[in-house]
């Protein structure tokens, strides 16, 4: 009934908006040397209309009519400008327009941006990826200091939003869906993200209540947009991580352009600062191109494409990890055998064609395609010596192993290999007439997903193995003699093949409008659909957002949102514990109610902006899940609900006199109940409860049933802190220092039962801050001599980072040990070590 409601609302309001006819405004918009300049925003103040310019500079807008308005052209490092006027319907205005470079030195604070402001979502400035200190780098290193994102792996690029995991993250590059790589269990393995920094002008992010046509995962959606040059240029990066080449170009009457990106990583430097020591061999290589080819004015053309080659190799030699209390120190040495062999290659290409049939119209088709081959193989051994330290500081042997609790061996068998084909065609629509702005589109999908996987562990915590194998003395026939198996476990067997085709769409429109005493409305109302035909479910999905701006002194914006978000299964969530996979999971569900506010003020004479989100997540028909390092495994059944509330908090602005810094705080609660789970309690004659490797009684004579309910879920971080603060030299301000600061409080964890009401304990708080000295070697304009090499460059910074300055011993899992006694010990596995990176960054 709610459902039926909320779509008749849809299409009602969809039918009482503004149809008056437009009136347009078109011409060129050029440099102050009267050259033609592409890519300029050109938009309605307040209004969610707008376009760009062409290669050649040309533009054409359909605006309301009968109306003040203002239209602003913008474009980075060059002012804005601002232009009033009043058509009448049907009147189309010539105006050209100059752009003039902007005189600001530092980076200046844009806290107004009105369609953003009516929205759930965030615009970040992509100089920043240049400047954060962080071990991963790129977009998503600026994504985990967002209010709402948590992650407590800086060896990842993956993050959590507002209770979800991983994969509930949408991801798009120029409307093109990104995917992350499946067989990937770890950091250390991950590589590059898809997004090259180099290539990015526009970042787009929301955590949770977003529009329809952003698609129907639970959490987030990051919209990145590739830069179309106007002219050539690149850039060089080199660090201890690595580098990064770029260049881009247009042709001389500009209808070609183009962005080429190479980078390579290795993150050996940070690997051969965890606590298992060892060969690591990490290399990971991506190329990507960007094509933009202007047939004529109303035809466009573009290619993106992406290779991506990693390899990560790993022989461990041996580990030391000291752990426990003042009370109970303990010790553990492992000494391993074996190696790990990993690749991942994956291309992705993306042809797009757009088309003006009319200045209001706008029609994008996308042909699009994703490939990639992964394997992931080892065996490792490691023997294990579990010991008691000394605790007794007046001892000689103070912190030195006095007694041993277990000693053992276990091996870890893997041969797992999967390739996976997925192909789109999308076609998207974007109208305008007055004040209305309608988008539509519709997508048909086909996914190809081929895997065989094979692993195992075996395990001997008693120094051999169990059975062991008898001999044939006393048989007098040796066939006859019993068969001892030998057991070994977590394992997981299969071989699967899948083909399916999926089916989407939305329709989404937005309008804004204003009263007699100047209150500014926004509306925006969606509707998804979509049908898989694997699991054969037909799926609806409303949404709704609504933002009033009053006439206040003080500048501020009410928003709300509400909207469902189901997320149809993929492949990673088909497949259960043992490696089956089940074709009739459903989509989960998740419905989001969401208030909040945006509110620009000032303080001592500068600009700032606090954003405040309070929000409440109703799921259902919850997949239940494990974590382990960045590797997700799904129960593959849809028994559990769940919920995810709190509130999120953002200051930005200029702490210090023109440069941006901000400051995040979350505070969440995500909880789920598997509907089918329970638990017994087991208890001897004396009535005590038997805890093995504990209680000496372990003879059974009682048991109580327990259900669970309500449990933190995999991704219940209850607050996360974030600070990322910038500052230089009063005198000298290409001189700057950045600081990245990260409080993430203890996620949910417990033994390897898969047992989820066990997970009662919790990882220490993430904490960790990074902080990096930057220097402008070279400014943008500097007159140079003419047989000075320098005179072929625009920027030059030199930077020298600090990662986790403090030294903290952060911990991303645990190893389970067992002593004689058969008690289970959780052995922390902790991350990077401090360390230095020193960076080049050369802009040409």
């Amino acid at each position: 009934m709610l459902r039926s409601f909320l779509v008749l609302t849809l299409v009602f309001a969809m039918n009482l908006v503004n149809a008056q006819e437009s009136a347009y405004v078109a011409g060129v918009v050029s440099n102050k040397s009267g050259n033609p300049k592409e890519s300029v925003n050109i938009g309605v103040l307040g209004l969610p209309v707008g376009t760009s310019s062409a290669q050649d500079g040309s533009y054409k807008l359909a605006v309301p009519s009968d109306t003040d308005i203002v239209i602003v052209f913008s474009f980075i490092g060059f002012g804005s400008e601002k232009v009033q006027v009043n058509l009448a319907p049907g009147e189309t205005y010539n105006f050209n327009q100059t752009l003039k470079v902007s005189s600001t030195q530092l980076q200046n604070v844009t806290v107004e941006d009105k369609q953003i402001r009516n929205s759930t979502l965030q615009r970040i400035d992509p100089k920043t990826i240049r400047i954060i200190p962080t071990a991963t780098g790129g977009v998503e290193a600026i994504i985990k200091t967002l209010p709402g994102v948590s992650s407590n792996n800086e060896l990842t690029s993956q993050y959590s939003v507002r209770g979800g995991n991983y994969d509930e993250n949408l991801v798009y590059v120029n409307d093109i869906l990104i995917y992350r790589p499946f067989l990937v269990r770890s950091g250390e393995q991950e590589g590059l993200s898809f997004i090259n920094s180099d290539m990015v002008s526009s970042i787009l992010f929301s955590a949770g209540g977003f529009d329809a046509k952003y698609g129907d995962k639970m959490s987030s959606v990051l919209d990145i947009r590739y830069r179309k040059p106007t002219e050539l240029g690149g850039t060089v990066s080199m660090s201890l991580l690595g580098g990064a080449a770029h260049v881009e170009g247009v042709t001389k009457n500009y209808r070609l352009s183009y962005q080429l990106g190479l980078r390579h990583k290795t993150n050996q430097y940070l690997l051969n600062s965890l606590n298992t020591k060892g060969e690591y061999k990490p290399s990971f290589t991506d190329f990507q191109g960007l094509f933009t080819f202007s047939v004529n004015e109303d035809v466009e053309i573009s290619f993106l494409g992406n290779y991506a080659r990693n390899r990560y190799t790993f022989i461990p030699e041996n580990r030391e990890t000291k752990f426990g209390t003042l009370n109970e120190a303990l010790q553990l040495k492992i000494y391993f055998d074996g190696q790990e062999v990993d690749a991942y290659e994956t291309f992705q290409g993306a042809l797009s064609t757009t088309i003006f049939p009319k200045p209001e119209l706008k029609i994008k088709i996308i042909a699009a395609g994703f490939r990639t081959f992964e394997s992931e193989t080892y065996d490792i051994q490691g023997q294990y010596f579990l010991d008691e330290l000394e605790k007794d500081i007046g001892k000689e042997d103070f912190g030195e192993a006095k007694l041993n609790r277990g000693i053992g061996t276990y091996l870890n068998h893997a041969r797992n290999y999967l390739d996976a084909t997925v192909y789109s065609l999308e076609q998207k629509g974007y109208f305008t007439k007055g004040i209305r702005y309608l988008q539509w589109g519709v997508k048909y999908q086909r996914e190809q997903i081929n895997d065989k996987l094979s692993e195992w562990t075996m395990i001997d915590s008693a120094g051999y193995s169990i059975p062991k194998s008898g001999d044939s003395v006393g048989y007098v026939n040796p066939s006859l003699q019993p068969v001892r198996l030998l057991e070994i476990q977590d394992v997981l067997k299969a071989k699967t093949s899948l083909n399916s085709n999926r089916l989407s769409g939305y329709l989404q429109n937005n309008w804004l409008w204003a009263t007699k005493d100047s209150l500014e409305f926004s509306l925006t109302t969606g509707m998804r659909a979509s049908y898989w035909d694997l699991n054969e479910q037909i799926l609806f999905s409303p949404r709704l957002s609504f933002s009033v701006q009053p006439n206040w002194k003080s500048d501020f914006v009410f928003r709300a949102a509400f909207g469902f978000y189901q997320q149809a299964p993929f492949y990673r969530e088909l497949r259960d514990l043992n490696g089956e996979v089940h074709t009739d999971v459903k989509a989960q569900e998740s419905i989001h109610v969401i208030v909040g506010s945006d509110y620009n003020f000032r303080a001592w004479n500068r600009p700032f902006k606090l954003v405040t989100e309070l929000y409440y997540k109703h799921m259902e028909n919850l997949i239940p899940y494990e974590i382990d390092n960045v590797r997700i495994r799904y129960y593959a059944e849809n028994n559990a609900r769940g919920y995810a509330t709190g509130i999120d908090l953002k200051v930005n602005g200029e702490f210090v006199k023109g440069i941006e810094s901000w400051v995040s705080l979350s505070v969440m609660q995500t909880q789920e109940d598997i509907i089918d789970d329970y638990y017994y309690d087991y208890y001897n004659q004396e009535g005590e409860k038997i805890i093995v490797g504990y209680t000496a009684d372990q003879t059974v004579t009682d048991s109580i049933r327990f259900e669970p309910g309500y449990i933190p879920r995999p991704t219940d971080q209850r607050v996360n802190f974030s600070l990322f603060f910038q500052d230089y030299l009063p005198k000298r301000p290409d001189i700057q220092m950045h600081l990245n600061l990260v409080y993430g409080s203890g996620l949910p964890f417990g033994p390897p039962s898969f047992q989820r009401y066990k997970d009662t304990l919790r990882i220490p708080a993430y904490r960790r801050v990074d902080i990096g000295f930057s220097a402008r070697l070279l400014k943008e304009g500097k007159k140079v001599g003419p047989k000075n090499p320098l005179k072929h460059f625009k920027t030059i910074w030199l930077s020298l980072e600090v990662f986790n300055l403090l030294g903290i011993n952060n911990t991303i899992s645990y190893l389970w040990v067992s002593d004689v006694t058969n008690r289970q010990y959780a052995v922390p596995n902790f991350l990077t070590q401090r360390l230095l990176n020193l960076k080049l960054i050369v802009k040409f």
